[in-house]
């Protein structure tokens, strides 16, 4: 199982267990992620560790002094 976190902006909007789905943006040198509808945002992914899924299972927010921390679980191999 494939693990991504995702900077969030405001509590409130997902939920542990919950499934979201996956958009992908393309940079000229990498890709991000955005957990619809705009929810939150991973950092930039590097074209070698591109994401497969569009959809995975939300395991984990976490509060810091930065802001909400989303991690996702996908159903493929870690890269």
């Amino acid at each position: 199982m494939r693990k991504m976190e995702f900077k969030m902006e405001r509590p409130g909007f997902l939920e542990v267990g919950q499934e979201v789905t996956i958009t992908e943006g393309l940079l000229p040198s990498n890709y991000y992620y955005i957990i619809d509808p705009a929810l939150a945002m991973s950092a930039n992914i590097p074209f070698n560790k591109r994401l497969v899924s569009d959809k995975g299972v939300v395991t984990d927010i976490v509060e810091n002094a930065r802001g909400f921390y989303v991690t996702v679980e996908f159903d493929e191999p870690e890269v």
